[in-house]
């Protein structure tokens, strides 16, 4: 029986699914950030991250790591994923053994190209882990608006526990047993997401648009299957959900980021501005690399690759990708 959460990471979306849990279970958000976590604990909300939002009041929150996980019946890591290991290593000798671990991160380590769940995996061995992934835009979740989630985990119970614990008449809370595809599919969408918004930036058009998003969601599939993931996955809430929420939104980091740079902005100056993480920058690269091991083309994430590592203009790529040679749409 779950009786206590932890979330570790308090920015937008860990903030939100710690807001989300704490009705029903006790839950304790931990900030890396004392401010923001004295803030929530007073009960003046996330004034970093969701001001203006109002947070549940038996959310508890903490700067102690330790404290924050001690006694959890479930771990939550809401971190980004440059800084995940760290982050869990540090938390994990207080973590009870056998507790599951579930990442809400979108991305893949760099250097080893692990998803976060084997990374967990590799910190806490003989721990459940799983993932929370779809197309949720936290600030929309936490304003109460429809949507839906889907939870995937190497225990089924476990699932189903965070299914019964996050569910509402306005979250419709999915299961999977494909950790591997809900994890590629929330990845891979933010570099097409960065595709899209350069697109926009360049004033292509909405069909040029749709069609970047749709062979783009061909390259997710391709990879996701080519990893051992189920293409049924990507075809849903982890894999074309994300993609169109990602690729469409304003709230979109990744696509605004894009937009920006498809405005002519240097992608160094567009990152240096902002207080939260695009992951898709940092995966276009391992995406690439994962792509070339299993022989499989992915020419829009090389092209943002192109554009955020290599400096090329984003005229030049899209260029490039109206010119590529003609062929079957489905092989």
């Amino acid at each position: 029986m779950t009786t206590r959460a932890a979330v570790i990471g308090a920015g937008s979306w860990g903030t939100t699914v710690a807001s989300l849990l704490a009705p029903r279970v006790s839950t304790v958000l931990w900030s890396r950030r004392p401010d923001v976590a004295v803030d929530i604990a007073a009960g003046r909300g996330n004034q970093r991250y969701l001001a203006g939002f109002d947070l549940p009041g038996e959310l508890e929150a903490t700067a102690d790591i330790a404290e924050a996980v001690s006694g959890a019946d479930v771990v939550v890591v809401g971190v980004p994923t440059h800084g995940f290991r760290e982050t869990l290593a540090a938390a994990a000798p207080a973590i009870g053994s056998g507790v599951p671990v579930i990442s809400l991160a979108k991305g893949f380590e760099q250097g080893t190209r692990l998803r976060m769940t084997q990374v967990a995996a590799d910190l806490l061995p003989g721990h459940p882990v799983g993932v929370l992934t779809g197309p949720n835009l936290a600030k929309e979740i936490l304003d109460g608006r429809a949507a839906a989630t889907v939870v995937a985990c190497s225990d089924a119970g476990v699932a189903e526990t965070l299914q019964e614990l996050l569910a509402s008449e306005r979250l419709r809370v999915y299961t999977n047993d494909d950790i591997v595809g809900c994890e590629i599919g929330g990845a891979v969408k933010n570099v097409i997401a960065l595709a899209a918004g350069m697109a926009e930036g360049l004033g292509t058009g909405d069909n040029a648009r749709a069609a970047l998003i749709t062979r783009g969601l061909a390259e997710l599939t391709r990879l996701g299957e080519a990893l051992d993931g189920n293409p049924r996955t990507l075809s849903g809430l982890a894999g074309l959900g994300d993609v169109l929420v990602t690729c469409m939104s304003p709230q979109s980091r990744n696509r605004w980021v894009g937009e920006q740079v498809g405005l002519g902005r240097p992608p160094a100056e567009v990152l240096a501005g902002m207080d939260q993480v695009a992951e898709g920058v940092r995966t276009a690269g391992v995406v690439c690399e994962l792509a070339a091991e299993a022989g499989i083309e992915v020419p829009i994430a090389e092209g943002v690759r192109a554009v955020i590592d290599g400096g090329r203009p984003p005229v030049e790529v899209w260029a490039a990708l109206m010119a590529r040679r003609a062929r079957p749409e489905v092989d």
